[in-house]
């Protein structure tokens, strides 16, 4: 029996857990019973497609798998060999979620279940990806299939009941209709990940506000030096996290002001605003984002690359290992700025322990900040003011810091 190849494993970054899925806040009674309301006129019907049919509306495009999800592709060929032998033997598969796209009637976005239906696509050879037509490798129960294309199995008559199995086998497929909000569908999103390996938002925002800027934004993310440095990764991050933490840069760059503490609205109203004025915008976008690849490596000039954007530990006199968001937030908002960028590289030594100084200090507001509930107004502007106020003592130059006035972040830019 020929020895089977292990699943491979990637090494990914270690992120600390500050994420916009982590929000859970205090819901007022109201909110809830609007909820409880919106969720008794909600449909959920079950379906039973088969493969052949599941095909069709893909490639009809009725099932809205964003071809740029496409390039997402996190499963590796044996597991996505093991899945269509799956299929073929009848085993149980998890079921796909769905939900009706209420802009365009017909079509569905996909809230569980994308690995498997771009598996599907690309061994019937509809994909436009590098693992499209792929052939069958490190089955346990069919090794005779190994090394058979989806036209290998069509083309030959010894296959003709394995064709009929993989065509018509049901997939169990459940249809969500008649939803209102986006937060309530973002919730389910959630829920249905609890068990399973946690999925960005991002996925989700992407396909609710699809537009040039989160194109532009996506297309940057892929062949972004600064984000394969902090992933660790010369592939793009299948969860999208590198298009989110991109999307963030922007965000607190053009609407910091506008900022109240709930991320996730924070960065779908960025996706609404820059989708809509795009092409007033687009150079100003553009360069706004070039700028992140260098305030990145002037991080990492600073801290050296294997220390980006973390925590500052003075009981172990060592960095943690943990990836911090919020730390890299407060980073690129301001060596995003290339007379501060200068400055801080002629005096990288002395930014690197005004750090240390702020995570070390007695009751680190500025750890409190990174650490604790990173997403509200108050914390998210201790943690800009307090790294800009120590940036001012070690530069040479001058610049604006954010204010806090009645819980809300005043900021006119840094000049």
């Amino acid at each position: 029996m020929p020895k089977l190849e292990l699943l491979e494993e990637k090494e990914e970054v270690k992120f600390f857990e500050e994420d916009e899925d982590q929000e859970h806040g205090l819901e007022s009674n109201v909110r809830r019973r609007s909820e409880l309301e919106e969720i008794s006129g909600i449909v959920v019907a079950g379906t039973d497609w088969t493969t052949a049919t599941i095909v069709d509306q893909l490639v009809r495009e009725n099932i809205q798998l964003n071809p740029r999800f496409q390039r997402r592709d996190a499963w590796n060929i044996i597991r996505k060999s093991r899945f269509i032998e799956s299929i073929i033997l009848g085993f149980p598969i998890p079921q796909i979620v769905l939900a009706s796209n209420e802009k365009q009637r017909g079509k569905f976005i996909v809230l569980d279940g994308k690995q498997r239906l771009l598996t599907i696509l690309q061994f019937y050879g509809k994909s436009e990806t590098q693992n499209n037509r792929f052939a069958l490798k490190g089955l346990e129960f069919r090794p005779d299939l190994n090394g058979c294309k989806h036209e290998d199995i069509k083309n030959n008559p010894n296959f003709k009941s394995e064709l009929d199995a993989l065509d018509n086998q049901t997939i169990r497929t459940t249809l969500i209709r008649n939803w209102h909000t986006e937060n309530f569908l973002y919730k389910i999103f959630l829920r249905l990940n609890v068990e399973s390996t946690p999925l960005s938002p991002q996925e989700l925002r992407q396909a609710l506000h699809p537009g040039d800027f989160i194109n532009f934004l996506d297309d940057q993310s892929l062949k972004s030096e600064a984000l394969r440095k902090i992933f660790k990764s010369k592939d793009s991050d299948f969860r999208m996290r590198d298009v989110e933490l991109l999307l963030r840069y922007v965000a607190f760059h053009y609407f910091l002001s506008e900022y109240r503490g709930n991320l996730k609205a924070f960065l779908d109203m960025t996706c609404k605003e820059l989708n809509k004025n795009w092409k007033k915008r687009e150079s100003d976008i553009q360069d706004t984002v070039s700028q992140f690849e260098k305030a990145v490596q002037t991080n990492i000039n600073i801290f050296g690359e294997k220390y980006i954007s973390r925590l500052w530990l003075s009981s172990s006199n060592t960095y943690r290992s943990q990836f911090n968001r919020a730390i890299l937030d407060v980073m690129v908002f301001y060596f995003s700025d290339e007379i501060i960028r200068q400055a801080a590289e002629r005096n990288k030594a002395a930014v690197e322990d005004a750090f240390k100084k702020l995570c070390s200090s007695p009751n680190s507001e500025f750890r409190e900040s990174v650490e604790g509930n990173t997403k509200n107004v108050r914390e998210t502007h201790t943690r800009l003011s307090l790294w800009g106020r120590a940036l001012l003592e070690v530069l040479d130059v001058e610049f604006n810091v954010p204010e806090l006035v009645d819980n809300r972040i005043i900021f006119k830019g840094l000049r």
